[in-house]
């Protein structure tokens, strides 16, 4: 999105009214620029300014009158006004006409573009009304979004053959199809876009012998969405497989594809797609892959002060081995990149093998590895290290080789990130060992180990206190002296601008520092119970107690607490 002159104006004009410092508004136009949002969505959402702050603000300044959404019917809105690519470019929602004028809603006064195009478009004279962000950026969503269950009303019958024949993958090519064509294309392209704007990870199309069901993962929690008729899920599984540039005819093994979504003109999304077939058709697994969605901010993440200061004290040393660990989907990409992202600068040459690169970072060599091809984790770590790097990353060590070239490029002046599955610091050091590793080099290449989770937010808006007896408090690990001193924690209801009382996640981490006494204990065939407990006493704090602290400052509920920590 462009930022103009205008809207550094506000930003100038809300700064000398003391909403935040000056100095801090160049930021704000940076920080929108690169996610891509309209300045006033990132201001309100970031907690900058409310939204309701920024509403009387405008009205006052610029003297357009307020209108409130809450008492507009969106049915009314003629159909020939929702243009959705205009909506969405320029947040913005034409409501209503009086004679040959077209009343445009924003909450960003300045957006003299939005009346120009929507003036353009329609060919009518534009007025702005001021409403207020939150408002707006509900009425689009629910505007913009099609009844998903539409389609459960169909036939198959009613739904003519489709072609399927992809030379580009986009969420608007619908509209460039046949009248036989558009049910299907229309309905999962937008089954795909609802996904990315709900901020959904993945995607699941399953058929069943009496059902069809599509279930998205958002926050981390799988939610039913739609149940199309069963009787198309060859139809599905075909749309599906030819984005993916998949055999369209195999069925009877699993298949792994790639789409790569046009969104608009500036910004695509590539989705990782995986068939499966079952006993009653293929499901498939669609992975969103939106590297603008990963926030590479340390302070954002969740890192108490003393783990942050852990973890950027390890990535400034020159060398050694830093281990981040966890189960898939527990943040270990975002958090190995947001280090790399630190260490992005000019002066290092750092090299990365994925499977596969999710996130991408301009001036990182980035490889995606190809076992079939004979480019495992283990042969490109050799080949970077013949490339003289300072930094290398390698997405999971997964068997003794690469776990023994990566130790030796520690001890050898590299700094080496990587990742395990396991469930906590302390079973990382021993799985090593079990792989073959010797203890003595585990001891003097690793530096620094950070198990992690990543817990739902409680929403902001609609969380309440909860009474927890005694008993139960001490049973979750919290101390007596804790409990006698009296703590609060809040409970999850759910409101309209949350999923059941959660909105977003946060990470839950447990950093190890390999102290003196973590190494002779290595040294001295130590088992994960031995070191947890040296570690603890050193001022680790473990999953559950960091996930803990987050429940008493608010954070998140003690029943996220035990869902992402009962381990």
């Amino acid at each position: 999105m462009s930022i103009n002159t205008s809207t550094s104006g506000l930003l100038a004009n809300l700064a000398a009214r003391g909403f935040f410092p000056k100095e801090k508004a160049q930021s704000f136009l940076v920080s929108a620029k690169s996610e891509k949002q309209p300045l006033v969505t990132h201001l309100v959402h970031n907690k900058i300014i409310s939204s309701k702050e920024l509403a009387d603000f405008c009205e006052a300044e610029y003297g357009i009158p307020l209108l409130d959404l809450d008492s507009f019917q969106l049915e009314d809105i003629p159909d020939k006004f929702i243009n959705e690519k205009l909506i969405e470019k320029h947040h913005a929602l034409p409501i209503y006409t009086q004679g040959h004028t077209l009343y445009i809603a924003m909450s960003d006064p300045t957006n003299v573009g939005a009346l120009e195009d929507f003036g353009f478009s329609f060919a009518m004279h534009t007025e702005a009304l001021l409403v207020e962000e939150d408002k707006l950026q509900k009425a689009i969503e629910k505007l913009t979004e099609d009844d998903t269950s539409a389609l459960g009303d169909l036939d198959e019958s009613e739904i003519g053959d489709i072609d399927v024949d992809d030379s580009e993958s986009r969420l608007d090519e619908a509209q460039n199809m046949g009248d036989d064509d558009a049910p299907i294309v229309k309905y999962i392209n937008k089954i795909l876009s609802d996904a990315i704007r709900k901020g959904a990870s993945d995607i699941h199309f399953e058929p069943y012998e009496k059902k069809y069901r599509v279930r998205l993962r958002i926050d981390g929690i799988l939610t039913e969405v739609a149940t199309p008729p069963v009787n198309l899920t060859n139809r599905f599984s075909a749309r599906l497989k030819v984005m993916s540039k998949l055999d369209i005819a195999e069925r009877r093994i699993p298949q792994d594809g790639r789409i790569k979504l046009k969104l608009s003109k500036n910004k695509s999304m590539d989705m990782r797609v995986s068939t499966l077939p079952t006993m009653w058709g293929e499901k498939i697994v669609m992975r969103i892959l939106d590297s603008s969605a990963a926030k590479l901010d340390i302070h954002a993440l969740g890192y108490s002060e003393k783990q942050k200061k852990q973890y950027l004290d390890a990535i400034s040393k020159p060398q050694g081995m830093i281990l981040i660990t966890g189960p898939t989907g527990s943040g270990k990409t975002v958090s190995l990149y947001t280090g790399l992202n630190i260490l992005n600068t000019a002066e290092r040459n750092i090299s990365t093998a994925e499977d596969p690169v999710e996130i991408n970072l301009e001036g990182i060599n980035q490889v995606q590895v190809n076992p079939k091809a004979g480019l495992t984790f283990a042969s490109a770590l050799r080949s970077f290290l013949r490339q003289d790097p300072d930094i290398v990353m390698v997405g999971e060590i997964r068997d003794l080789e690469t776990a023994e070239i990566g130790i030796k490029a520690a001890q050898t002046g590299h700094l080496v990130l990587s990742t395990l599955h396991t469930n906590s610091a302390s079973e990382t050091l021993t799985r090593l060992l079990n792989m073959g590793v010797p203890a003595f080099n585990v001891a003097s290449s690793v530096t620094l180990i950070m198990a992690q989770r990543l817990a739902r937010r409680l929403c902001e808006h609609c969380k309440v206190p909860e009474q927890i007896p005694a008993s139960e408090l001490l049973e979750l690990g919290f101390t007596q002296a804790q409990v006698a001193k009296g703590l609060t924690t809040y409970k999850a209801v759910g409101c309209d601008k949350c999923t059941d009382g959660y909105k977003g996640r946060v990470g839950i981490y447990e950093v190890m520092v390999m102290t003196e006494a973590i190494s002779r204990a290595i040294l001295d065939n130590a088992n994960a119970m031995q070191l947890n407990d040296i570690a603890q006493k050193e001022g680790m704090h473990t999953l559950r107690q960091s996930a803990l602290i987050k429940a008493v400052e608010g954070v998140t509920s003690l029943s996220e607490v035990t869902r992402v920590t009962n381990n």
